[in-house]
């Protein structure tokens, strides 16, 4: 006898209805029965726009206070306020990041499937812009936990860092090798883009938490390692301040060949470097655009005061102020990248302002040899036409002849490393950064943390993120001596969490007693009908109602064009900021994608009534509607209908 027929001799089938059943299909019950197989259940999913955002923001939950969903608990708080509180649990420089971040939140807005992304960014720089301009503090501190953490680099993840280790009562010494704080924000970017006053502002909040500052100091030469090995905790955010040099012929050595990192750093600390009347940058990044923008505006510099020669030099001369009253004539500027244009790393908007700048961009496009004088200095830079493997590898088109860029100045912008001189063994991975676990602690070194481009050179919100998942473990070492062990969330961002948000609101869930008990929809020590899956499911486009939502045009921000014909001198700032109703029309806009947002599309079209408002006293974001299970025949018209995919269909009596 087979296996099957054993069991089936037995009483026992793999057939899940017995022989003689009409009603087989759990489908058919659910629409012939009084009684329901499958019930509407509210399950809380993470937004991508959240899911993209490398520093973790709780992009859906500020947008729903700029549309007034989210009221503040705080009587008379503005809503600015509230967002800006929201925002900085995550990221703490709203208004630089809403201006420079180039918003992968925006990329992955499932808007993008109806009519155009949320203007996630310019919400984002209209908060923190408020912020400034009305002297927003951050939250108060913990209690003193007479912990001394040790952080090196103070730019946006060492900051952050500062914030997060301050907040949870920790005491904090930055050091940093610069005379100003703010790392690659205030040193790699350029002023027209993270207005220094506005830089200013975010930073000192932070700083005025509490946190001692020791600038103009390199630890390794001014500090030795003995001293900053006796906090509890060391975290290592210095960044990659070393630019690669281009792996080519004529390269090394040559006085007017630089690396991109020093162009910018020269340019931001007050030195004039614009002397050169053709400019070759070779990169393809941000970065690259930055420096090729710098380089038109700058102009090639003619005359210049003897007070701004006086005492030092960078690539020729030093000057109080590098927009100041110089006399300039116009730069050719070239820049070149292996990839195709459109393949370019570096935003669209900041590609297209380059071309409106006067800036000649060739894509795919391989440097061969820096062509030098008999002085030694570089005249040309030779390149050919080129394609791009999969593993990132470029060879030259078969037949391209090389033909060389005329130039002055060769600038590679093409990646940076870290500078490790003077630290101890242990720290430098051998090509210039630092290994770390998931939880960034440094390998083998126990108290040791590292943030940022030193670990893997990205955004400015990926070092922001990587601070804020740095914290946790550092204040569990701090705690206890160890890291907790346990996994990160696969979805592992600033998540909303509806306990927080009852206690907010003084609707926290009685005690429970431990006793078992059926049901709970009737008691007040459990939050029913509800399941919070944000830490592994990001919500799709195809789970949400598409057909509910009207299309809208965005509320953009008013962007400054520059054309190649008055560049030059030009450092004004080129993104604006949206109103207050701009703002909050923009937080209109949003599909609150996997949150309910008090559309009332499940109460209207429920035909039985089961679905009802939970009154205004119990209300809270995320239990605005509820569901009677004795009336629910598991139609699932409810989930249907559901604009941002909040109600699923689950199994239930």
């Amino acid at each position: 006898m087979s296996d099957v027929a054993d069991i089936e001799a037995e009483g026992h089938t793999y057939h899940r209805f017995e022989e003689g059943d009409t009603e087989w299909e759990l489908q058919d019950k659910i629409f012939k029965a009084d009684m329901s197989h499958k019930c509407p259940t509210y399950i809380h999913k993470t937004p991508p726009c959240q899911g993209s955002c490398p520093s973790g923001h709780d992009i859906r939950g500020w947008l729903a206070i700029a549309r007034g969903m989210d009221k503040s608990p705080v009587e008379g708080q503005a809503w600015e306020e509230y967002a800006f509180n929201r925002m900085a649990k995550a990221n703490p420089f709203p208004a630089t990041m809403g201006r420079v971040c180039p918003a992968p939140c925006e990329d992955g807005c499932n808007r993008n499937e109806l009519d155009d992304t949320v203007g996630i960014n310019s919400v984002e720089q209209y908060v923190g812009d408020y912020a400034n301009e009305n002297n927003l503090k951050l939250l108060p501190t913990g209690a003193d936990t007479g912990k001394k953490v040790a952080i090196v680099g103070a730019g946006p993840g060492g900051l952050t860092a500062a914030y997060n280790l301050r907040q949870k009562g920790h005491a904090v010494t930055i050091f940093d090798s610069h005379s100003k704080l703010g790392g690659m924000m205030r040193y790699g970017i350029p002023n027209y883009r993270t207005p220094r006053e506005m830089l200013d502002s975010e930073i000192n909040r932070i700083i005025d938490l509490g946190v001692e500052v020791r600038l103009n100091t390199t630890v390794g030469k001014d500090v030795s390692m003995e001293e900053i090995n006796e906090y509890d905790a060391v975290v290592w955010a210095i960044g990659a301040q070393k630019g690669r040099g281009l792996p080519t012929e004529g390269w090394e050595g040559t006085e007017n060949c630089l690396a991109g990192v020093d162009f910018l750093d020269a340019f931001n600390e007050g030195w004039v470097v614009g002397t050169a009347k053709k400019v070759v940058v070779v990169g393809g990044g941000d970065t690259s655009v930055d420096v090729a923008s710098v380089a038109r505006r700058l102009g090639h510099i003619t005359k210049v005061a003897n007070k701004d020669v006086a005492g030092a030099e960078v690539l020729g001369y030093t000057a109080h102020d590098v927009a100041g009253n110089l006399h300039r004539v116009g730069v050719t500027t070239v820049l070149t990248s292996l990839f195709p244009i459109e393949q370019m790393t570096a935003a669209e908007h900041e590609r297209e302002d380059a071309k409106r700048e006067g800036i000649d961009i060739k894509g795919g496009v391989m440097p061969v040899k820096v062509v030098k004088n008999d002085k030694g200095l570089a005249i040309a830079l030779r390149v050919v036409d080129c394609t791009v493997d999969n593993t990132g590898i470029p060879s030259a088109v078969e037949g391209a002849e090389e033909y060389d860029i005329e130039c002055d100045m060769v600038v590679s912008a093409i990646g940076q490393f870290g500078d490790l001189e003077g630290l101890e063994e242990g720290l430098d991975n051998g090509r210039g950064f630092m290994n770390v676990d998931t939880f960034y602690r440094v390998k083998d070194k126990e108290k040791h943390f590292a943030i940022g481009d030193i670990v893997r050179p990205h955004l400015l919100t990926t070092a922001i993120g990587h601070a804020n998942i740095a914290v946790e473990a550092i204040n569990d070492f701090l705690d206890n001596g160890k890291v907790n062990a346990k996994k990160r969330p696969k979805v592992d961002v600033h998540h909303f969490n509806l306990l927080n948000e009852l206690h907010n609101r003084e609707l926290d869930p009685t005690e429970h007693d431990n006793t078992q008990t059926m049901g709970t929809s009737d008691s007040d020590w459990a939050v029913h009908n509800y399941e919070d899956r944000s830490s592994t499911r990001i919500i799709a486009h195809d789970d949400l109602f598409l057909g509910h939502f009207q299309f809208e045009d965005r509320n953009k921000r008013d962007h400054v064009l520059v054309d190649a014909d008055h560049v030059m001198g030009n450092f004004e700032e080129r993104i604006k900021s949206l109103s207050g109703e701009q703002a909050s029309k923009e937080g209109d806009r949003c599909m609150s994608c996997g949150m309910c947002f008090e559309c009332d599309n499940c109460v209207i079209y429920c035909p039985q009534d089961a679905v009802f408002k939970v009154k205004k006293d119990k209300s809270a974001l995320g239990r605005y509607v509820d569901t009677d299970y004795t009336k629910c025949i598991g139609c699932h018209i409810c989930a249907d209908v559901c604009p941002s995919g909040y109600i699923e269909m689950g199994l239930g009596e």
